[in-house]
């Protein structure tokens, strides 16, 4: 008897598992924890790719950025948000090529010209960097502080002439900003 029932039960269970898998939030299904973006297939994966970019878990963010891709195609904004994760990967040769390309699709991305201008600063191209920095700096009509910082030390790098090898060989630490901009912070 009590086999039976336990049948009927697992049978009656899995079938509501199905039923409640299949709900969309968008059409009545069950509602997502606050903060969660829905769109028509699921989850926003360009914010899941950035709220990852915020907790330091940039190989995941990447792995979201490119799931955007996929369902929405190779976007500027797609680029830009790869090429940013790259750049926090050390991946400067990809990171490069992508926000080049962001760049090239949307002129007008303040983010990917300002993280565009990091690589090249981490790569060493400082007299680029400087272009690009003051570029990304009059497209954002000098609103943002972090962009006018990059383009400080740009042209401190491209300028002082007699830049020893001590200071040559001083790093630069990312800090993000919002919007997807990074601030270049020299460490000691």
């Amino acid at each position: 008897m009590w086999g039976k029932t336990f049948l009927v039960m697992a049978v009656f269970g899995l079938a509501a598992c199905e039923n409640s898998a299949r709900l969309d939030p968008l059409e009545g299904g069950p509602p997502l924890p606050p903060g969660m973006a829905v769109q028509r297939g699921g989850v926003d994966q360009m914010i899941v790719g950035h709220r990852l970019m915020d907790a330091g878990e940039y190989q995941l963010a990447l792995t979201a950025y490119m799931r955007a891709a996929g369902e929405n195609g190779m976007t500027a904004q797609a680029l830009s948000s790869l090429g940013s994760a790259n750049l926090r990967l050390g991946r400067l040769g990809q990171a490069e090529d992508q926000l080049r390309e962001a760049v090239e699709l949307d002129p007008d991305s303040v983010p990917a010209w300002n993280n565009l201008g990091v690589v090249l600063m981490e790569r060493g191209e400082s007299g680029e960097a400087r272009r690009i920095f003051r570029h990304a700096y009059a497209l954002d009509s000098g609103e943002s502080d972090s962009i006018r910082e990059n383009l400080r030390l740009a042209i401190a790098r491209t300028e002082i002439p007699d830049y020893t090898e001590e200071n040559r060989n001083n790093s630069f630490e990312l800090e993000r900003r919002g919007g997807g901009r990074y601030l270049l912070l020299r460490t000691p």
